[in-house]
């Protein structure tokens, strides 16, 4: 979650979205977040599975409760701070999603061909690219480029599951693969860049580490403890998850299927 100073920061959002005030109710935040992407759907965006939020309880008999809230453009975020009831966990939820969204409507959060230029420039002087990697799209700055250049004119919570799918394809070693079968990285991104983050992409990664605790008995379950200490510590901070909770997810699967032990 990006953080800046002013009026449409974060902070100073969450804290209209909270607040109370004399003469006016708390805000439904729930609602809210449904109808703010229903509004997005009607104005044109493309949400190529709909204006549809989706919640997801994690289950448990006791407090404290915690809810993930999946936005239409793949983007999750979680319930914040201690939860009492199973309500409060999906209001907290929504609460987070609801101050992403909006924030996430400000110029600087869309991806323009200014930003898509200051973006690939940057990538390329962190990992001490060349002239030539920039304009080349067999390199992988040429990828990350192609791969901006497809989703010009979204914003980024719009554009966060392709990025996930590339986060989880390099996580798996599935990246790695294809390169060995000389895959060239446009070619994995024009593939991909059409395919949904779905159950069938979470079944093949989970017969991955199948495989792998074939070979190295535990590492399913070592693996499943870290991503679980990860997403509990990004919820927390109030990041984004998609990420850190498909990784979860993909390795619960995997384990269930194998009988590992989840502790």
């Amino acid at each position: 979650m990006l953080m800046s100073d002013g009026p449409w920061s974060p902070e100073h959002i969450y804290q209209e979205i909270v607040g109370y005030g004399k003469t006016r109710q708390r805000v439904n935040v729930v609602e809210e977040l449904q109808e703010f992407w229903q509004m997005k759907a009607a104005r044109g965006s493309s949400l190529k599975n709909g204006a549809l939020v989706i919640y997801e309880s994690v289950p448990s008999t006791t407090a404290p409760y915690v809810c993930f809230v999946t936005l239409p453009g793949g983007s999750c975020f979680g319930s914040y701070g201690t939860c009492p009831t199973k309500a409060e966990a999906r209001r907290s939820a929504a609460r987070i999603a609801l101050m992403n969204s909006v924030f996430n409507e400000q110029p600087s959060r869309k991806i323009t061909q200014e930003f898509i230029e200051s973006a690939v420039r940057d990538a390329t002087q962190g990992y001490g690219g060349s002239r030539t990697d920039l304009e080349a799209g067999g390199t992988g700055i040429g990828a990350y480029r192609f791969m901006l250049e497809q989703n010009l004119g979204k914003t980024m919570l719009e554009f966060q599951e392709l990025m996930t799918v590339f986060q989880l394809l390099h996580w798996n070693g599935s990246l790695k693969a294809m390169r060995e079968r000389q895959c060239s990285r446009q070619e994995v991104v024009q593939h991909y860049s059409h395919r949904a983050l779905d159950d069938d992409m979470r079944s093949q990664m989970a017969l991955d580490w199948i495989a792998r605790e074939q070979e190295i008995p535990g590492i399913i379950a070592r693996e499943l403890n870290l991503s679980e200490r990860d997403l509990e510590t990004a919820r927390l901070a109030g990041r984004e998850l998609r990420f850190p909770k498909e990784r979860k997810d993909i390795l619960m699967l995997a384990s269930s299927q194998v009988g590992a032990p989840l502790d």
